[in-house]
């Protein structure tokens, strides 16, 4: 679709569509976590009746009888198959063969999407949960404080997939003096829990966007997942860090918001990246 850095104004499902098959080498999402209220529907059964209702196979007549109603959370249905699903079956179309997708979430929705997962890209082809560990802001007093990301790693072949673990940034082991000092000067490679702080409300990474994660982490991924001039795709792109890492890195990059907010601030923070900015919204 496109060979340039771009940032599109638009409906993610609508520009996965227009995406090449195999043409993206490595993917990152933040989707926006599920606030889906209650749903309920009604539990049918059927027994076949020569005046019934419903014409079955064969065209057998069939009666229907409720037999009561049933409640569950909005999260499964709309979020995870209505919302979550048809753009990941597009996500696991657009990846290379050597491909990798981070799915980033939290707790409340990680193991339904976990199963999804599964489906669409086969258990064998999951690698990882990273915990992505932080701890900074208000603390929660009637339970364990949340303090963590939960974010899967899967590939769309795991004979095949990217993966370059020594060219990712080592960090501090916490018992330096136990692995002597040439080993702790040089560090260790992360394993999977990352401890990383959030963005500082005051630091220089700051955009206001309410969501934004940490170039420390995006950069881990992209350096482990994929090579100089490989295509990086977030189409969850929120304050546009995915695009800042990959140019940073040397890779190539295609963004996807519908949020008038993200945009903006997309359009400032990677003027300098020569991307285009293309609106199909609105």
């Amino acid at each position: 679709m496109t060979a340039r850095n771009t940032v599109f104004f638009a409906e993610n499902l609508e520009i996965l569509r227009q995406l090449k098959p195999a043409s993206v080498d490595l993917i990152y999402i933040d989707p926006p976590f599920n606030t889906g209220g209650p749903q309920r529907r009604t539990r049918l059964t059927t027994v076949q009746d020569a005046n019934g209702d419903r014409t079955g196979f064969g065209g057998r007549r069939y009666r229907t009888r409720r037999v009561g109603d049933i409640s569950f959370a909005d999260k499964f249905v709309a979020y995870i198959i209505g919302f979550l699903e048809p753009r990941l079956v597009e996500a696991h179309r657009v990846l290379a063969p050597h491909g990798s997708l981070y799915l980033h979430l939290d707790y409340r929705e990680v193991h339904h999407a976990k199963v999804l997962m599964d489906g669409i890209f086969g258990r064998d082809n999951f690698l990882n949960e990273i915990i992505w560990a932080y701890d900074y802001g208000a603390r929660q007093r009637d339970r364990w404080p949340t303090k963590h990301d939960n974010i899967l790693f899967y590939v769309k072949d795991r004979n095949r997939y990217t993966w370059n673990l020594e060219a990712v940034d080592r960090i501090a082991y916490m018992a330096p003096a136990l692995v002597g000092p040439e080993k702790a000067a040089r560090g260790k490679l992360p394993t999977d829990t990352w401890w990383h702080t959030i963005v500082s409300p005051t630091g220089k990474e700051k955009t206001g966007y309410p969501t934004q994660k940490p170039l420390g982490i995006i950069r881990r991924m992209i350096l482990a997942s994929s090579n100089p001039g490989d295509l990086v795709l977030d189409f969850f792109a929120g304050s546009g860090t995915t695009g800042v890492a990959a140019h940073e890195l040397g890779r190539r990059f295609i963004l996807v918001d519908n949020n008038p907010e993200a945009f903006a601030v997309m359009k400032k923070r990677l003027k300098g990246t020569g991307a285009r900015f293309v609106t199909t919204n609105g």
